[in-house]
């Protein structure tokens, strides 16, 4: 553990007089010392203490639209922890393709208004929060395994796994 001093500065005025509407002393500051203590606390990488938890992950490939020359569909990975994202945002943030050309011009910026990010959740549907209102209304007709990645919520705080995702799955095999 870590302390650190600090002690601050602050001018205090000490003579100041009117006298026949005009000063005499003019104002002269003194420096107030103010001590502050401050402690901080760091956790080094060698020393394992065994009240830190690891907190989930859950592990995610992306599925290509489309085959590639040799035949086998590309497929992208990334990790996320349990529960903190949205799929629109890990798939964002790991530069991995989520809208088509239209989608790409006129998404709604992740705010479940416009159906643009359509995926596929091939595998681990398990570890996914359940349809909310918004995808229900915009994929009613839809099979039940098509999402809004900005309305999927990866985890829940506690699950860990796998989970496989179709990108563009309306484009599949097109």
């Amino acid at each position: 553990m870590a302390s650190l001093n600090l002690t601050s500065i602050t001018p205090q005025p000490t003579g100041f007089s009117w006298n026949n509407n005009s000063y005499r002393n003019p104002t002269i500051f003194i420096p107030r010392k103010r001590h502050f203590s401050v402690t901080l606390a760091t956790s080094s990488p060698e020393t394992n203490s065994p009240t830190t938890t690891e907190k989930p992950e859950i592990e995610l490939e992306f599925i290509g639209p489309n085959p590639g020359s040799d035949g086998s569909y590309p497929v992208d990975k990334a990790k996320a922890i349990s529960g903190e994202k949205l799929l629109r945002n890990i798939m964002l943030d790991n530069k991995i393709e989520l809208y088509a050309a239209y989608g790409k011009v006129m998404n709604c910026g992740g705010g479940g208004s416009c159906g643009t990010c359509i995926v596929e959740i091939v595998d681990g549907k398990d570890l996914l929060n359940e349809r909310t209102n918004t995808e229900l209304r915009y994929l009613k007709k839809k099979p039940e395994s098509w999402r809004l990645a900005c309305q999927t919520i990866v985890g829940n705080k506690e699950n860990s796994g796998k989970v496989v995702v179709q990108r563009l799955p309306q484009w599949k095999n097109a």
